[in-house]
């Protein structure tokens, strides 16, 4: 490596799980966590239609109005083909839409631009990403790259370089920022008009270079505004500037997926490897949820949810809080699930 600062990560703060603990609300349901970070895990939340059979569930966002997205791929027994369902806060279905990102359907962001509110999708079976209204209304579509010298295309007019994008930060001037994380291991910047910028990072185990910049965050809790990146097969997280130069590294995860922030500035990390890292605003781990060491869930999230275990996860791949510091984890498992941990007070 060359020379980079290194923040590292506590280890050894996996939090134990009670089953059956008696709590506030006087059920059983599984609790985790300790201390300040004590949650009751509500798995399979949302009344979800009959005719509407998770796929992978891949995103997940709140709105400012309490409304929860879920985007997933969608079943193959499913009846519906819509890949983003919407929820009230009580988990009361409202409606579904979203056929085009069947099959595709990964990252998820919503962002408040004035009065309105956004939400920016990442399809990564049609190499694109979209931004739309809150109703599902395209604004616009950010294709390949061609813009960017690191992106050649052929002759012919075919790209010559793998594209596929899996998730997006925006940063407070409206840039975009677009991780491509199953294709070419670039992070590609683009003004809020959606005009190509720069392309940074690529395929690499060096200070800079990426393997599956799989999530992206705008991290404003410091100065400065700086770039969190989860760089998935390097099992590390990376800060870069806004202009797409190295910072540091943040080292101790294993499988790190995406990132949301929550006022009070702690961070909520899904990890693919069976576990949700929360950070404190020094990027050090404050608690590890609903850990399953086992190493089980490459075959796991191929099976039916019965065999799940309660209070574990199997593949976090989405997370984040909801206006009251409760938070919504969606796995990368077949039968798609989302789970609620709801804050207990202490």
């Amino acid at each position: 490596m060359q020379n980079s600062t290194r923040r590292g990560f506590f280890t050894g703060l996996t939090a134990p799980l009670i089953l059956g603990a008696a709590n506030k609300s006087g059920s059983s349901l599984p609790v985790i966590g300790e201390g300040a970070h004590k949650y009751e895990v509500i798995h399979d939340w949302g009344q979800l239609p009959p005719n509407i059979a998770y796929g992978n569930t891949h995103g997940v966002c709140q709105d400012s109005h309490g409304r929860m997205y879920i985007h997933h791929t969608v079943n193959k027994v499913s009846e519906s083909h819509d890949s983003m369902v919407v929820f009230d806060e009580k988990g009361k279905f409202i409606k579904s839409w979203g056929k085009e990102f069947e099959g595709g359907a990964h990252g998820l962001h919503i962002h408040k631009e004035g009065k309105n509110e956004f939400l920016y999708m990442c399809d990564t079976k049609r190499a694109i990403v979209v931004k739309t209204t809150l109703e599902g209304e395209e604004v616009f579509t950010l294709r390949y790259p061609r813009e960017s010298p690191s992106y050649k295309m052929g002759e012919d007019g075919k790209p010559l370089v793998k594209y596929s994008p899996t998730n997006l930060a925006i940063a407070p001037n409206g840039d975009i920022y677009v991780g491509d994380g199953y294709g070419s291991s670039f992070v590609n910047q683009y003004n809020r008009k959606g005009e190509f910028i720069r392309t940074f990072g690529g395929k690499g185990k060096e200070a800079g270079q990426l393997d599956c910049p799989h999530g992206i965050v705008v991290d404003t809790r410091g100065k400065d505004p700086v770039l969190l990146i989860a760089d998935r097969g390097n099992k590390r997280l990376q800060r870069f500037t806004l202009d797409g130069k190295h910072i540091d590294f943040v080292n101790g995860v294993s499988m790190p997926c995406h990132f949301h922030p929550f006022k009070n500035g702690d961070v909520v990390i899904p990890d693919l490897d069976a576990r949700v890292n929360l950070l404190d605003r020094d990027n050090k781990v404050i608690a590890v949820l609903g850990a399953d060491d086992s190493k089980t869930w490459g075959d796991l999230r191929k099976q039916p949810r019965d065999k799940f275990i309660p209070g574990k996860f199997v593949c976090p791949h989405g997370a984040c809080f909801d206006h009251a510091g409760n938070i919504f984890v969606v796995e990368w498992v077949e039968v798609g699930r989302v789970t609620k941990l709801r804050k207990l007070v202490a």
